[in-house]
């Protein structure tokens, strides 16, 4: 084994640091959308709302299972990080599962419930997945500065709460862009142009707030020659945008072309935000307390695991391609028999 990949304490941690990233950043995307939909469940007419759940009702539940993985990882690979960052973050951790358990429930009984209670459970469905989207951006700026509570640190995550919501919504609306048609088609188009500026406004927010929380990755971003390896990242996010709104000037168009360009370009915006933070915080786990190599178990224990995870994951990986396959096409409408 040593012979083989070297040194197993180096490339075993640096192996579940990327396979932790890969589970985080699917789940964003996948589950982003799923949360969109729900939380544009106010601006849609009773029949519409019909639709959009069935467009997102064969992958939901498949797509909470990266969130599960990536839990998972760090629970057993880095057990030191996982019961620091959980312990900073118990709070939002907290209501994030109160609403994920809400917005599932609300998901099955909606459709389910005397027309007399449809309305409280839309309201449920809508609830949860506010509530969960606004915990992760919680999360994610208490991360971003460090783990450290202080009212600046409130006051960031709060508004990444808000940024990281309108994302989910945008992203949302993309994929009843990509699975609707009509009326429904036009107004996610409408709400996509909205959405798009949480997007931007979310990656600027957190890219400058990045590199004044650490002299570290202040140095990492601006120092010569960083500062040119890192370039392409702002730029070809630049050049996505500018490309996504020039597309949701146009759609939709005749014969549902460039239907899922919305979600594509915004799939590729969040994996170049991942990708900067990834660069920006390698190789902490927890941010200037903790690198992977410190958190992380014995490698005794970590090859046993990766094992596991090198089974589990294309598991999951072809489960998730199998559902897209078989429900690809137009969402239509809700029915249970």
């Amino acid at each position: 084994m040593m012979t083989l990949f070297g040194d197993p304490a180096i490339w075993l941690p640096f192996a579940f640091a990327v396979l932790m990233g890969i589970s985080i950043l699917v789940y964003v995307v996948l589950d982003g959308f799923d949360l969109g939909v729900g939380l544009l469940f106010p601006f849609a007419e009773a029949d519409e709302r019909d639709r959009m759940v069935a467009s997102i009702g064969p992958f939901w539940d498949a797509n909470e299972t990266w969130l599960v993985m990536a839990i998972g990882i760090l629970l057993v690979a880095f057990p030191a990080a996982h019961g620091t960052i959980l312990t900073a973050l118990y709070l939002p951790v907290a209501v994030m599962l109160i609403g994920l358990i809400l917005r599932g429930v609300a998901f099955e009984f909606r459709v389910k419930a005397p027309t007399r209670h449809r309305g409280a459970w839309n309201r449920a469905f809508f609830a949860g997945s506010l509530m969960a989207s606004l915990a992760q951006g919680f999360m994610l700026g208490l991360y971003v500065t460090g783990l450290v509570i202080t009212p600046a640190t409130i006051a960031f995550g709060i508004l990444t709460a808000l940024f990281l919501t309108v994302g989910y919504s945008y992203i949302g609306a993309s994929w009843i862009i990509a699975k609707a048609e009509g009326d429904l088609q036009r107004k996610a188009v409408a709400w996509a142009r909205g959405g798009i500026w949480g997007v931007l406004f979310g990656i600027v927010a957190i890219s400058m707030a990045t590199p004044l929380v650490s002299g570290r990755i202040w140095d990492k971003w601006f120092s010569f020659p960083a500062i040119l390896y890192l370039s392409p990242l702002p730029i070809l996010s630049a050049v996505l945008l500018f490309v996504l709104w020039r597309v949701l000037q146009r759609l939709p168009l005749p014969g549902d072309r460039w239907a899922w360009a919305p979600f594509t370009i915004g799939t590729g915006l969040f994996i170049m935000a991942f990708g900067g933070l990834a660069y920006s915080f390698y190789p902490y786990v927890v941010p200037e307390r903790m690198t992977i190599y410190e958190a992380a178990s014995a490698p005794e224990s970590l090859i046993i695991i990766l094992v596991g995870a090198l089974i589990v994951m294309p598991i999951i990986a072809a489960y998730s391609i199998l559902a897209y396959t078989v429900f690809r096409g137009k969402a239509t409408q809700l029915t249970y028999y």
